[in-house]
This record gives C-alpha cells, sequence and structure tokens, in this order.
C-alpha cells in the first residue's frame, strides 16, 4: 500500500511540476520554467521510460546549445 502512495505522490509532484513549468516559460512570466519542467521529468523519470527518453533528449540538446559533451557520451 505504501509503494502506491510513493508513486502516486512521485507522479502528482512531477506532473504539478511540469505544469507550473509550462505556466512560468510563458512570454511575461518570469521564472525558471524549463528548469521546473525538466525538474518533473526528472521525477517522473523514476516511473517512466517516455520521461527518461525526454530528459535525455532535453539534456543532450542543452549540451549541444552550450556546446559541451552529453554527459556519458
Amino acid at each position: 500500500m505504501l509503494q502506491h502512495t510513493v508513486r502516486a505522490t512521485r507522479i502528482v509532484i512531477g506532473i504539478v511540476l511540469i505544469v507550473l513549468g509550462g505556466v512560468l516559460s510563458l512570454p511575461l512570466v518570469h521564472g525558471p520554467g524549463l528548469i521546473v519542467v525538466f525538474g518533473g521529468l526528472t521525477v517522473l523519470s523514476t516511473e517512466f521510460e517516455w520521461a527518461r527518453r525526454w530528459r535525455a533528449y532535453l539534456h543532450d540538446q542543452f549540451a549541444r546549445l552550450t556546446r559541451r559533451k552529453p554527459h556519458g557520451g
């Protein structure tokens, strides 16, 4: 029972962070929106493979844009 509660809590926190990051990423709204979205994907990646893939994709894009080599690759 506790295991399901922990999993549900992670999912809810991840979704809330992604939605909050999306709102903070809107024009005229000041805040670290993309960082919050990445945090939400990090939380969700403990439960879902699709979130792991998106997190890896965003990490690689960030590394490419900042001209850094991807970590581990």
